[in-house]
């Protein structure tokens, strides 16, 4: 999910143009900052996002509270904050969503830089011209949306409707999503492919829409992540396959690889319930109970039917806490 070492040079054609908007295009750009993030090398999430993150995030409070994509800071050890003009600011995470994927980060020093208005993701439609911004306007794209649909991920990640956009912004993780009134409408997440009838897929960019952050705001910055009982996980990475829900990973630390869970299973049913589709799985797991629930899974492997109970966990558990020191 974090990114690769890319060459991201937008062509000039592909960037916004501020007469293509009813906002100050550049005074909304600057509330778009650089993250640089350090993790520990025993960091729960090192193997599988590095110690070493780069990204963007967003200004949304003059106190300098930011939002970003959570997995740039998850159990980050130290971050810095860069704003457009170069200049560099330590921060600290202040709180992380699992659910949403949404990160906050509170700059310990002045940013000098504007806060963003947000806006209402609800409100857009498909085509409307957005901003896809990771910085000024030479890292900006001028995009729209062209879906709001399911997404779930492979990692235990659903969200009910997600925003996607095109073209592709090459530096995705952390960008702002702007509308046509300079508002924030949502934070980008990923890089995936739209297939397209009859020719080749396209790359375009999944973006977390905003209106998932806003009813939970205060709790993040209470509690540092939602005030509702987590949600089971149980370790395991998994797709769809030819219609069936099947398992491509199981984390060495993991309820499910403790269960017996193995790569290739076919996943049949969650408490006597048939599984449809990958987000059914999820969302099959989540009504189970909260965290800490076993939960009695059936695979097929090999043409055989295998039951598994899985001690779920709660994923926040597993995550290295930043040291006091």
């Amino acid at each position: 999910m974090a990114e690769e070492e890319i060459d991201w040079e937008i062509p000039e054609a592909a960037q916004p143009k501020p007469s293509e908007f009813a906002f100050d295009l550049d005074h909304a750009l600057s509330s778009v900052v650089g993250i640089q993030a350090t993790i520990p090398d025993d960091a729960f999430t090192a193997q599988t996002l590095g110690t070493q993150r780069s990204g963007s995030g967003v200004i949304i409070r003059d106190s300098g509270l930011i939002v970003t994509i959570g997995y740039l800071i998850t159990e980050a050890e130290t971050v810095w904050i860069t704003t457009a003009d170069g200049r560099a600011t330590p921060g600290t995470v202040a709180a992380y969503d699992q659910e949403t994927g949404f990160g906050l980060i509170q700059a310990l020093g002045r940013l000098g830089t504007p806060a963003i208005a947000i806006g209402q993701s609800s409100a857009l439609e498909n085509g409307a011209p957005l901003v896809v911004a990771a910085g000024a306007r030479r890292h900006s794209v001028s995009a729209h949306l062209i879906a709001r649909q399911e997404f779930p991920g492979s990692w235990e990640y659903l969200l009910d409707e997600a925003l996607f956009t095109a073209p592709l912004h090459p530096f995705w993780g952390g960008a702002a999503a702007i509308d046509h009134a300079g508002k924030l409408v949502g934070v980008g997440s990923l890089h995936v492919q739209q297939s397209v009838p009859g020719g080749s897929p396209r790359d375009i960019n999944m973006i977390v829409p905003i209106d998932l952050l806003t009813p939970i705001l205060d709790e993040l910055l209470t509690y540092g992540r939602p005030n509702h009982p987590p949600r089971p996980w149980i370790g395991a990475y998994s797709g769809e396959t030819e219609g069936r829900v099947v398992i491509a990973g199981v984390l060495p630390q993991g309820p499910a690889m403790q269960a017996g869970v193995r790569v290739g299973d076919i996943v049949w049913a969650v408490r006597d319930e048939a599984i449809s589709s990958l987000a059914d799985f999820y969302r099959k797991l989540w009504k189970s109970g909260s965290a800490g629930t076993e939960i009695p899974i059936e695979l097929v492997r090999d043409g055989r039917t295998v039951w598994v109970r899985v001690k779920s966990r709660d994923r926040g558990s597993m995550l290295k806490k930043k040291s006091l020191q």
